[in-house]
């Protein structure tokens, strides 16, 4: 189960991979709208994979388009968020970042609760590629996290793709939303959206 960006009534963002894993070939995805519990999962919604062409097993790349077989039904815990303008996403600082990781370090149990956190992004001086968004905290999105959506300000800036854990602390890398919109535009006027 990953959280996941909706960015139209059919179609969301979504990571491909773990870090260091080959990419999985999806044969049949569901999507599962307005869900925080997984014990409590309603019927899913079949949806079409458009994986980003340039990955390569690294990080920034590692997006991928979900278009609903069926629209989504709008509602108090299933709305529509923005896409990133390519001058604006640097100027955001106070995000909040969802996933279904394990709260418990260096072991991997996943949540059955969807967990939000409040992470404050602090520039770096180095990070891996332009498509890729750093953050050195202290706390942050664990082991099962990734594909989940890094927002700011109702803004989809990224994805959780990895985390570093150096001597300094701990480094998240997200992709970079807005590095990908030529793409994602691409994508949904081909396909009639």
């Amino acid at each position: 189960m990953c959280p996941f960006h909706t960015v139209g009534l059919t179609w969301s963002t979504f990571k491909t991979r773990e870090v260091n894993q080959p990419v999985t070939v999806f044969c049949h995805l569901k999507v599962y709208l307005g869900v925080s519990d997984t014990t409590l999962l309603p019927t899913g919604i079949e949806v079409d994979s458009f994986p980003h062409p340039g990955f390569e097993n690294k990080p920034g790349n590692d997006i991928m388009l979900l278009k609903l077989k069926t629209p989504a039904t709008l509602n108090k815990t299933v709305t529509i968020i923005d896409l990133p303008n390519p001058w604006n996403d640097k100027m955001l600082k106070d995000c909040l970042v969802m996933g279904w990781g394990s709260m418990i370090y260096k072991h991997y149990s996943p949540s059955t609760v969807l967990r939000e956190l409040n992470v404050t992004l602090n520039n770096l001086t180095h990070c891996f590629e332009p498509d890729v968004i750093c953050n050195k905290d202290p706390s942050g999105p664990s082991q099962g996290d990734s594909g989940g959506p890094l927002v700011c300000k109702d803004i989809a800036m990224g994805i959780v793709s990895f985390n570093l854990e150096k001597t300094e602390g701990y480094i998240t890398g997200y992709t970079r939303v807005s590095q990908h919109l030529l793409w994602i535009n691409k994508i949904m006027k081909k396909n009639n959206i």
